[in-house]
């Protein structure tokens, strides 16, 4: 499965959720953000280069980036963002899965 097609059906199990904005998917000239999911505005995942990228607490991104999960996302500014986790599509589905179930909470809790 290439990393659209998984994070296709990570949207796809978003879609219950009617407070989860889904990717824009037009022809629109692409801006950071609009293949994003986002929960009441908020960017909580999105696809990036490949790798899913989630929006989670800096110590559970550094958390994360020491048990080999991933490592801090770069928008391509070589400035990495610490709440931000880029994960490789080596990854299970299931991890890019939960990583998205947990960055959606997290962008929950902090409306």
């Amino acid at each position: 499965m290439t990393p659209e097609e998984r994070f296709a059906a990570i949207c796809e199990a978003f879609l219950a959720d009617e407070r989860v904005s889904q990717p824009d998917s037009g022809g629109a000239k692409k801006t950071f953000g609009s293949g994003a999911l986002r929960l009441n505005k908020r960017i909580f995942a999105m696809l990036a280069r490949g790798n899913l990228v989630v929006k989670l607490p800096a110590h559970r991104v550094e958390a994360l980036i020491a048990s080999g999960a991933g490592q801090r996302y770069d928008p391509g500014t070589g400035r990495r963002m610490k709440e931000w986790l880029s994960v490789p599509p080596t990854a299970t589905d299931a991890a890019w899965l939960s990583l998205a179930r947990e960055a959606h909470a997290h962008a929950f809790a902090q409306k």
